[in-house]
């Protein structure tokens, strides 16, 4: 089985555990919501391009609605055995999936208002993140001002944003929570280091992925 296998798993287990009306952190949808959002995406190859595509949002918004009426301990199983083997996401899944399942895991487990609590993820977690913030770094920081270093406690480092600025800006900390501010999560466990004027420029980045 693959990581993103393993953290799909472990997001039905939180959801199942936080039920159906907790917040996240993905605006005002609650757990429910968010659990048909992964259906629909997965299962519902005529809803999903509204995910992506402003002009079929609203279309896919009223089937997300209508999925997320159903039964929710079915809703939640939906989720755990992921999708079905005529979806093109089956084939890719290990290599798509895991950024979608951590970061959507992190927005039920730190919707509560309180302080962040990273989890204890293993060394070939926090790796793939790494790799997977390749990607993502250069979409999310692409409109800074200001050169834009990410760095791990283990000396990883990658620059993004305007490389060739004389002013920069620091993001110190675990691969999971530089991937969770590059999906556009501000309750993340960070060091920002940089004129104050320059990191509150990247902190209010739209860095929707």
């Amino acid at each position: 089985m693959s990581l993103a296998h393993d953290e799909r798993l472990e997001l039905a287990d939180t959801m199942a555990k936080v039920g159906p009306d907790a917040p996240t952190l993905c605006g005002d949808w609650t757990v429910r919501d968010l659990a048909a959002h992964l259906v629909i995406r997965e299962r519902r190859l005529d809803a999903a391009p509204g995910i992506f595509l402003p002009p079929l949002a609203g279309y896919t918004r009223r089937v997300q609605d209508s999925v997320a009426a159903g039964e929710w301990v079915g809703l939640v199983d939906d989720v755990r055995t992921g999708p079905p083997v005529w979806s093109p996401y089956k084939l890719l899944d290990a290599q798509i999936n895991l950024g979608e399942m951590f970061v959507h895991h992190e927005d039920v487990r730190r919707a509560d208002g309180s302080a962040p609590t990273p989890r204890e993820l293993s060394a070939e977690m926090q790796t793939a993140l790494w790799g997977l913030l390749g990607l993502l770094g250069r979409v999310a920081y692409r409109g800074a001002p200001v050169a834009v270093d990410v760095e791990t406690p283990d000396g990883r480092r990658r620059t993004f944003g305007k490389k060739s600025a004389s002013r920069r800006v620091a993001l110190r900390g675990d691969p999971s929570e530089l991937v969770l501010h590059a999906f556009g999560r501000d309750a993340v466990v960070l060091e920002f280091d940089g004129d104050q004027a320059d990191v509150a420029a990247v902190k209010g980045l739209d860095r929707g992925v």
